[in-house]
């Protein structure tokens, strides 16, 4: 791991790799989006976002308070530099990469060579909200995500979480987004999600019921996060599951 280089050799080799001005630099990530801890160590994040694997993400922001981790992106952009959360997630990063020297066309082109999606939908969220809880070690924090993903409709804002885990709002922002890499309110929209997403796939419940059942409160919600989140409708979410012939959005 980059944790047993000196940090000075890091940063010499990082800034001897730096491109000119107005060129990205992705170092590739490998052994899960660990490719993050390396730039982290060299201090060339510090006060910039990264993305890295979402199982890798509590560690990089408890190790690196000075990063803005990003937990969910398949990849994000800040300033010269680029992070992605993991192996297939720098296929996306570097289409984007292409997009951006060679134009649409040419990554579109790439796209099909790769069979892959020129923008995939969603972000590391898509795959469980809940599995982070298996890397939270504060008993405080467990037992905050314990009780949102009991009852996902609750009320679980940052002032009533707080009062649940007998610590101050601020507190436990700061202690939350150290054990998980995101902070409670992007927990509880991840946990919704998916509580969402189970409910679509079944039949007994329209949207509408989906969004209240699910914690968002309305259909009109619902959409707005599944959109941003998932890249499609809650409807075209809920037909995609019922058959395996791709369902048009």
């Amino acid at each position: 791991m980059p944790g047993h280089l000196p940090a000075s050799l890091i940063t010499t080799w990082l800034l001897a790799m730096l491109p000119g001005a107005g060129q990205a630099v992705m170092i590739r990530q490998v052994l899960e989006g660990a490719g993050a801890f390396v730039l982290a160590a060299a201090g060339l994040l510090d006060g910039r976002s990264a993305a890295t694997h979402w199982e890798l993400a509590a560690d990089l922001a408890s190790a690196f308070p000075s990063v803005d981790v990003r937990a969910d992106p398949l990849f994000v952009r800040d300033g010269p530099l680029v992070t992605s959360a993991g192996v297939t997630a720098g296929i996306d990063l570097a289409l984007s990469l292409v997009e951006e020297d060679h134009g649409p066309g040419t990554a579109r082109a790439v796209a099909r060579q790769l069979v892959v999606f020129m923008a995939r939908p969603g972000g590391q969220s898509q795959f469980s909200a809940r599995l982070v809880t298996q890397h939270a070690d504060d008993p405080v924090v467990r037992r905050v995500m314990d009780a949102v993903t009991s009852d996902p409709a609750a009320d679980h804002g940052l002032d009533s979480l707080a009062q649940h885990a007998g610590l101050g709002a601020r507190h436990l922002g700061r202690l939350f987004r150290g054990q998980t890499g995101m902070t409670p309110g992007q927990y509880v929209e991840a946990v919704r999600t998916e509580a969402a997403q189970a409910l679509l796939e079944g039949d007994a419940h329209s949207v509408e019921e989906v969004a209240r059942l699910a914690g968002f409160g309305s259909s009109e919600t619902l959409r707005r996060v599944f959109q941003h989140r998932l890249g499609v409708a809650p409807t075209t979410y809920r037909a995609r599951f019922r058959t395996t012939v791709t369902v048009a959005t």
